[in-house]
């Protein structure tokens, strides 16, 4: 097992940066049939668009990534923010590498500047700009201007 400490590693690819992903400590566990890394004292990993602007970040207390696999597991106190604003708190998350999408079977609340939702479990793509969310509940926060004249029409609670 090797350690290194105050992590900062660049993920890119056809030499544009994708990722950063910094940690206070990497633990890399390669003598192993399937070799992993793991972070056990907190991540956060920062994505870029293609103007190298942040489009999304994630933090979460541990991490694990399995090379094989392509997948990375986040857990504890996971929190992703895109860059409209909009926060996904979970207890776990997995991040596939191949596919390029973040996954979750464990409870998600998604809080946005006009609604906060509630789920079982969700998927999103790798900025956060798009995603799908099960057995939804949650409310939604709509100004009166935008009601119109009916305002029993409408209601604030979303509803599966």
């Amino acid at each position: 097992m090797d350690r290194s400490t105050d992590v900062e590693i660049i993920y890119s690819d056809s030499a544009v940066v994708k990722a950063k992903l910094i940690t206070p400590v990497l633990l890399h566990y390669k003598g192993v049939n399937k070799p992993y890394y793991e972070m056990p004292k907190g991540v956060k990993v920062i994505f870029f668009d293609e103007n190298h602007q942040e489009e999304s970040n994630i933090v979460a207390d541990y991490a694990i990534s399995r090379e094989t696999e392509k997948l990375v597991e986040l857990r504890k106190n996971v929190v992703a923010t895109n860059r409209e604003g909009s926060t996904f708190k979970s207890d776990e998350l997995f991040w596939d590498e191949t596919k390029r999408r973040f996954y979750s079977n464990k409870t998600v609340t998604i809080t946005s500047p006009n609604q906060t939702i509630y789920g079982t479990s969700f998927w999103a793509n790798e900025n956060f700009s798009y995603y799908e969310i099960k057995q939804s509940t949650g409310t939604l926060n709509v100004p009166e201007q935008e009601l119109g004249t009916d305002s029993q029409a409408v209601t604030p609670a979303v509803q599966p």
